[in-house]
């Protein structure tokens, strides 16, 4: 008798946690698509403009914002990517599934908590 599969069920989510996790990453990503649109708008308005020019260290700011926005809804969106695929919930290193505890803090991981220890320690590394 064969064992199924640990990537038929990638994780142990019920279909509620998934709806669930599937409504906050969809809020987080139009959070991010207006911060963002309010980011590029303000960097339009002639007031801001002229404050730019006068402290570099805002525009500096409103740079970083908007590339951490785009970084976590790019996250987002390669969630959701993965819950429409149905293997939403794997570990994208070692394949077996993410605690569902981490997926409801952190909807849009990629990783287990161990290969996230060792993916931050190499990132230390260098």
């Amino acid at each position: 008798m064969s064992r199924p599969s640990r990537l038929s069920r990638p994780s142990r989510l019920s279909p509620e946690d998934l709806a669930s996790l599937s409504e906050n990453l969809r809020e987080q990503a139009l959070f991010r698509r207006e911060q963002l649109q309010q980011l590029s708008a303000s960097a339009l308005t002639r007031t801001d403009a002229l404050l730019d020019r006068q402290s570099p260290s805002r525009t500096e700011v409103r740079v970083k914002l908007a590339a951490s926005a785009r970084m976590v809804l790019a996250d987002v969106e390669a969630a959701l990517g993965r819950m429409d695929r149905g293997d939403y919930g794997a570990c994208h290193l070692c394949r077996h599934p993410i605690d569902r505890e981490r997926l409801l803090i952190v909807p849009q991981a990629r990783y287990c908590a161990r290969c996230a220890r060792c993916q931050q320690a190499r990132g230390a590394d260098r």
